[in-house]
């Protein structure tokens, strides 16, 4: 995919402080920010007393390809996977600092996108952009940070699960890792054009990381770099074995197409694919899940992650591995 920018303007001919006004005049603030940007510091409102906070730095090239994103799926999916983080701990995002690293030629129309983008992920959750830098740099560079509020609950970690509890998922798996797949094969099949989209901007399903604090969640977290990979981080935090059973992870007719047009199974990408920024939580039995939520196993004594029929598939996403 190419875009095409009809504005001749760069961001070098803006300057630094033409770049910062320009960003800052597309971003609405929202009532948790008391003072935005403009000054040495933001002040944001902490009704709470506690301040949830993630980080996360994306870099062209590893994370993107603006040939394949335009600036504004850039930009959603930056700002979706920070926020996801946040309504994973069971908080409701309050603010994001966005830092930028930017090309002097770069279109200013694309840092338009860009912003753009930031600015209507915050809104399906309410937040919003209330800080930042911006530096030239040879490649687009973001690094982002998330601030949260817990609204008077605990936060919900990954060490509080417990032998006989259920484990499920909320949002889409496999989704973005058949994206991916997909614009690295080449294939621009129509009908997977969904598939494709959902490698260039994810849909977390924000409203259900509170909720499950609401109902009772013992561990959460945003499934960011392969189901099987970000399960074992709870299974070492919590000290046990989770059972997940493949049988439950009803693969969605797209996924499957996609799988056969590629020759993948499609259960892999939902169990090692990452960046579709799904959640998965623990449950005790007793509880009643909302539609939303899908009971894909259980934990019990032991330890590590078990999937019966996919012993050996590599877990996930790893920055540091080949």
């Amino acid at each position: 995919m190419e875009h095409t920018w009809r504005c001749d303007i760069r961001v070098t001919d803006l300057g630094e402080f033409g770049i910062i006004a320009r960003i800052v005049g597309r971003l609405p603030q929202s009532p948790a920010v008391l003072l935005g940007p403009g000054d040495d510091a933001a002040v944001l409102i902490a009704p709470d007393g506690r301040v949830v906070v993630t980080t996360d730095l994306l870099l062209e090239g590893r994370h993107f390809r603006r040939d394949w994103s335009s600036a504004q799926d850039i930009g959603r999916k930056a700002a979706a996977q920070n926020l996801s983080d946040v309504v994973a701990m069971g908080a409701d995002p309050t603010a994001l600092f966005v830092g930028l690293g930017l090309p002097g030629d770069l279109p200013a129309a694309w840092l338009d996108g860009l912003t753009d983008g930031f600015r209507e992920e915050c809104a399906l959750v309410g937040a919003s952009v209330a800080g930042g830098d911006v530096v030239r740099s040879e490649l687009v560079v973001l690094g982002v940070t998330a601030l949260g509020d817990l609204g008077g609950r605990a936060p919900v970690t990954r060490s509080g699960a417990r032998p006989g509890q259920v484990l499920a998922v909320a949002g889409r798996l496999g989704h973005a890792a058949a994206g991916l797949a997909l614009y690295q094969a080449g294939n621009d099949d129509p009908a997977f054009a969904a598939l494709a989209g959902a490698h260039r901007r994810p849909l977390p399903p924000y409203a259900c990381g509170p909720a499950a604090a609401a109902l009772g969640a013992t561990a959460m977290l945003d499934v960011s770099d392969g189901l099987l990979q970000d399960l074992g981080h709870v299974a070492r935090a919590s000290g046990v074995l989770i059972d997940l059973d493949p049988a439950a992870l009803e693969v969605p007719e797209t996924l499957a197409a996609a799988g056969a047009a590629l020759g993948v199974d499609p259960l892999r990408w939902m169990l090692t694919g990452g960046e579709d920024h799904a959640l998965a939580a623990v449950f005790p039995a007793e509880v009643t899940l909302p539609s939303e939520w899908r009971p894909i196993g259980r934990v019990l004594e032991g330890e590590g992650v078990q999937v019966t029929g996919y012993e050996g598939l590599p877990a996930g996403w790893d920055h540091f591995r080949e």
